[in-house]
């Protein structure tokens, strides 16, 4: 075929081809499901605060069992299955969570998992009261509402690069649950407003409650155990003793489930009241474990002071 026959045909393929193209392309791209992430977290408070960034746009899955202790959490291999699955995985990474780096290295993961330092905008502070000669990085950040809310933002902000297409849902999420940990917080700013703490001492069983504290003007006079989880000496309870009788304390901070056995005797042995503060642990993993154990915890702060007028 040749002459004008030729050329009519040829254009009319080629028009037929200019229309198929970008449809089998769009076609193409539509079948192709968009990556929905696995984010890992290695402690409660880290499940609430990603599982309400993401929303129904992203997997949170837990690194190690919802009742595992993280205080002296041994790795299994269960755990190291879980790292080989993930996306990206939020830590405390400042003394709360060290057993997450054995995890992601024995998972072989070390250059290809993006770890999300929760704390990376926290301004941190020593644990006070501490009984040692240095000054000790206080990893608890979570037990507070400020530093959660910095926390949360660094999150978003880390899973929006992370996940572009989602970033701005990540955003607008840790908003409205920033907003709702700031009028918790609010509430409680306003009944402490009307009491006198210019004469308020407590001590703690260990030095988990400084960020929570610090927020009301509250400070720690003596932290009982010398490092979290680990009895102090005969020697070193009674220098602490000694020191909540000269300061004259009148409330010890307990860790609700796990050192009341200790706050027991000191109670016996001083006069101070005993009150329970909750670290965000517990049996099951939720979106909103975070608030409802901070609503307690500023329950009973606000308690403990109020005590401390009568």
């Amino acid at each position: 075929m040749n002459g004008p026959a030729a050329l009519r045909t040829w254009m009319r393929r080629a028009l037929i081809l200019a229309v198929l193209l970008p449809l089998l392309a769009s076609a193409g791209t539509a079948t192709e499901p968009a990556k929905r992430l696995k984010i890992g977290i290695t402690l409660h408070p880290y499940y609430s605060f990603v599982a309400n960034i993401v929303g129904d746009k992203a997997d949170v899955i837990p690194l190690i069992p919802a009742a595992a202790n993280p205080h002296n959490y041994q790795p299994q291999p269960d755990d190291i299955a879980r790292a080989m699955t993930l996306d990206a995985l939020v830590v405390n990474g400042i003394g709360h969570d060290e057993w997450a780096q054995e995890i992601v290295k024995a998972a072989g993961r070390r250059d290809t998992l993006p770890i999300i330092q929760a704390n990376a905008s926290v301004a941190l502070i020593p644990i006070g009261g501490d009984q040692g000669a240095g000054k000790v990085v206080n990893p608890h950040t979570f037990v507070s509402t400020t530093a959660a809310i910095q926390q949360v933002f660094e999150i978003a902000r880390r899973l929006g690069e992370l996940d572009p297409a989602n970033a701005k849902t990540y955003r607008q999420n840790a908003l409205a649950y920033a907003g709702r940990i700031r009028a918790l917080r609010a509430r409680y700013m306003t009944r402490f407003a009307g009491l006198d703490l210019s004469n308020f001492r407590c001590a703690t069983t260990h030095g988990g409650y400084d960020y929570l504290l610090q927020e009301f003007g509250l400070f720690v006079t003596a932290v009982i155990e010398p490092r979290h989880g680990v009895a102090p000496t005969a020697r070193q309870l009674a220098t602490t003793l000694d020191t909540i009788k000269k300061a004259q304390v009148q409330v010890l901070f307990a860790e609700k489930n796990f050192s009341l056995d200790l706050a027991k005797p000191i109670e016996a042995a001083t006069g101070v009241k005993v009150f329970a503060l909750s670290h965000i642990n517990g049996t099951q993993f939720s979106a909103d474990e975070f608030e409802s154990a901070m609503r307690d915890n500023l329950e009973t702060l606000a308690e403990a002071v109020e005590y401390t007028q009568r």
